[in-house]
């Protein structure tokens, strides 16, 4: 269908762009009403722009074909072109002195980019078609093994959730890791364009400009994640410390280093990022069980839409109103059987308003059912800012937004299972050890793994790296970071960053380490605020109105404001802080401690 109202191409824009500036050389200075008559213009096209790339987004994540990707790369790339053009111009409101909104949306608009595109369209057009094929390319990667029958990433990880030989978890862990070298050439191209791009924009390259979005300068973002790190560096030890013994006795020595890094495909995980699939072979023996949830969704029969239906439940019982009829209607639960999707769990808001949507190949387990109270606070915080000008509409920084979703995510405690009926009873106290391990398993072992993705690939990006020593810095970090090890020999051959999703997909990912600081900085602020005084790790939210409604008014500022001031407005603080984790873990720690007497701790 063809619009009757033609839009300009990108090289007559970029063509007015140029007339502008030179324009602007002799034209009167500009004045704070220009720049809110820009910034408004500017918006009203971007929010356009942005809903038609989410809706091919969407298609193409839902309907994988050659076609769908070529949609989606062009919609990102209109976005993302405009969305350059539009930052360049407001540079030349700089200097001037303008109402505080008016500012920080234009500055809002110089660093909303996460993929810069060059000005060049071929060169735009190139980039977007790098990333929405690796992306795709991804996505339909399947194992094959040697006259069996070929299994998806899906499938390898149910494996890998069960399975204890280290042969088949070695082959499984290869097998994925050798998709990843057909997009190493892609990369290489997809770095070089896309520093471009940033570089346009006045950024030394996209490593800064993705630093650059914390109301903060780059380097100084750089060391507030080191800050927060060593803060939570030595739980992490212990926990390190405390698996390896007991995988030692598992398998031997000669499989598992006493002192040294683990063998990757040996926690349950493909990238060893967490660690829960590994607890019934790590449970305390000197406590009571934790509470098997998974074991409960499957005994009282509950679907994939009830598990959706149960998270949209917590929200409303703070207060939040129910999710529209549409979302229902128009999300994906369940995987088709009839055509490849992206199952990698994410929440949509195609229209910037209203039309929220959760996609999920929803499995009945306890990681699943916390996954969809992680993904639903995403759509609640984005129905809470849509009335914000659309620059304002996401999260005080992107950390936010994964942060609130997980915040609701620890409320699922045996209390909270109580409460809506699928335990009986909460057990006693002499469960929480188990319970902390248990969270520890997938909370604790995420940190070194959430800051080794972008530490890798801000090198990258700079030059620090360069391609022919991807693999082998990829793995120096993970050593440092994770204490881990490759199960085989790997090689420049090899591109093992890109078995990742959120690499060839372009996701920036600091926003992870971050979100698993913050949600319990989040719970405690909103656990003092309804009273609780008991310990933290037992606190849930569930039900309590007055709590809600703080929670609301943060949200709804959205962007409005530095993070910082959302901060104090949600917990009374305005930096970043992993006192609540540590203090949340605490009890773990001692004990932990007590079971690494004699045992090294360190790789």
């Amino acid at each position: 269908m063809t619009s009757t109202t033609p839009r300009l191409s990108l090289i007559a824009a970029l063509a007015v762009v140029a007339l502008v500036g030179a324009a602007a050389a002799t034209a009167a200075p500009p004045t704070p009403a220009d720049a809110r008559a820009f910034v408004e213009r500017a918006e009203a096209e971007l929010l356009d722009l942005w809903i038609a790339a989410e809706r091919a987004n969407w298609v193409a994540a839902t309907y994988i074909t050659e076609d769908t990707e070529i949609i989606a790369a062009e919609a990102a790339k209109r976005s993302a072109s405009a969305a350059v053009i539009l930052a360049k111009q407001a540079t030349r409101f700089d200097g001037l002195s303008l109402p505080p909104e008016v500012a920080r949306r234009l500055e809002l608009l110089k660093r909303a980019l996460t993929l810069p595109v060059p000005a060049d369209e071929a060169l735009a057009s190139e980039l977007t078609r790098l990333v929405a094929g690796m992306e795709g390319d991804y996505s339909k990667a399947k194992v094959c093994p040697p006259g069996r029958e070929c299994i998806d990433l899906q499938e390898i990880s149910r494996r890998f959730a069960t399975g204890r030989d280290p042969k088949e978890l070695g082959e499984l862990w290869a097998g994925w890791h050798a998709t990843a070298r057909s997009r190493r050439a892609d990369f290489i191209r997809y770095v070089e364009l896309a520093n471009l791009g940033a570089r346009e924009l006045g950024y030394a390259d996209t490593g800064a400009l993705w630093r650059s979005k914390y109301d903060m300068p780059p380097d100084a973002f750089a060391a507030e994640v080191d800050r927060l790190w060593d803060q939570v560096k030595p739980l992490y030890d212990s926990l390190h410390a405390y698996v390896r013994a007991r995988l030692v006795a598992t398998y031997g020595p000669g499989v598992v280093p006493p002192d040294g890094p683990i063998p990757a495909h040996l926690l349950g995980n493909m990238w060893a990022q967490s660690w829960d699939n590994l607890y019934p072979l790590l449970a305390p023996k000197t406590s009571g069980a934790a509470v098997d949830v998974t074991a409960l969704l499957r005994a009282k029969k509950v679907d994939e839409l009830a598990m959706v239906r149960t998270g949209e439940r917590f929200f409303t019982s703070l207060g939040f109103a129910p999710l529209p009829e549409t979302f229902w209607q128009r999300s994906l639960f369940v995987k088709p059987r009839d055509r490849e999707v992206i199952c990698h769990a994410s929440a949509w808001d195609i229209d910037w308003a209203d039309d929220l949507r959760l996609k999920m190949c929803i499995e009945i387990t306890a990681e699943d059912f916390r996954t969809v109270h992680h993904e639903l606070g995403h759509n609640f915080y984005q129905r809470a800012y849509a009335q914000q000008s659309p620059l304002f509409r996401d999260s005080a920084h992107d950390g936010f937004h994964e942060a609130i979703g997980d915040t609701v995510a620890l409320s699922v405690t045996p209390g909270y299972l109580t409460s809506i009926g699928l335990l009986e009873r909460e057990p006693a106290g002499d469960t929480d050890v188990a319970e902390l391990l248990q969270a520890a398993l997938d909370k604790i072992a995420f940190l070194p793994f959430g800051v080794v993705i972008d530490q890798w690939r801000w090198q990258v990006f700079s030059g620090a790296v360069p391609p022919e020593r991807y693999n082998a810095a990829w793995w120096e970090l993970i050593r440092r970071y994770q204490g881990m090890q490759p199960p085989v020999p790997r090689s420049e051959a090899d591109f093992d960053p890109g078995a990742k999703y959120h690499v060839p997909a372009n996701v920036p990912y600091t926003r992870y380490f971050l979100a698993d600081i913050l949600q319990y900085q989040f719970h405690k602020s909103l656990c003092d605020a309804a009273g609780y005084r008991g310990p933290l790790h037992r606190c849930s939210i569930y039900g309590n109105a007055a709590v809600g409604e703080r929670l609301r008014a943060a949200l709804a500022m959205g962007q409005s404001r530095p993070w910082p001031d959302v901060m104090e407005a949600l917990t009374g603080q305005r930096a970043m802080d992993a006192t609540a984790m540590v203090e949340y873990f605490a009890p773990l720690k001692r004990w932990l401690d007590e079971q690494n007497r004699g045992v090294p701790v360190g790789w």
